[in-house]
């Protein structure tokens, strides 16, 4: 029998702390069916190269959408089929940095940090309704130097929000340090890790 499986899953951490590494092999022990929602975009050749690693490593039965923008709108789509068991979402700041298409440097900027907590706060909603269990990928981006732009800056406090939105939301968050999950927050049934 497989173990009561949480609503909401956070993970965040360092790049390549092994976020993603843990968030697919966690979707895997939870379930078969498995929806994965990639925000990435290959707007240069090096994120070409690392979308094209990710497909590769994905296995092929997972129903995958690239998706750089609507996620709440993947998520509700997804959630209508009930057959779909784990919905795994990599990754969170690659969508706020999506999002940021419309900064601009002579402006206050809070029109877009509204609208960018209100894409939060949409996948937080449709997450919380489905009866599959939501994988959230992030970055932690609190932990380093002070970004030395202002664009950075925004960033940073930005995803530091959105990151607080969806942790609030999650009965499970993990932190990852050099590959190894540090649960904090929630309880775990290591069964299924």
């Amino acid at each position: 029998m497989k173990p009561k499986k949480p609503k909401i899953v956070f993970i965040t951490g360092g790049v390549r702390s092994g976020k993603s590494s843990f968030a697919e092999k966690l979707a895997r022990n939870l379930g078969q069916k498995i929806a994965f929602i990639a925000t990435a975009q290959s707007l240069d050749k090096e994120m070409e190269d690392r979308i094209a690693q990710h497909r590769a490593n994905r296995p092929v039965h997972w129903e995958t959408y690239e998706e750089p923008y609507q996620v709440a709108q993947v998520i509700q789509k997804v959630r209508e089929k009930t057959e779909v068991e784990v919905i795994l979402l990599d990754c969170l700041a690659l969508l706020v940095s999506n999002l940021m298409q419309n900064y601009q440097q002579d402006s206050s900027n809070n029109g877009l940090a509204e609208k960018i907590i209100w894409k939060i706060n949409e996948i937080t909603s449709e997450a919380t309704q489905c009866s599959a269990t939501v994988i959230i990928v992030s970055n932690e981006v609190g932990l380093g130097l002070v970004p030395a732009n202002p664009m950075g800056r925004f960033f940073r406090d930005i995803l530091g929000k959105a990151n607080q939105i969806i942790a609030s939301s999650s009965d499970e968050v993990y932190l990852m340090v050099a590959g190894i999950p540090l649960l904090i927050k929630g309880k775990s049934d290591e069964a299924y890790l």
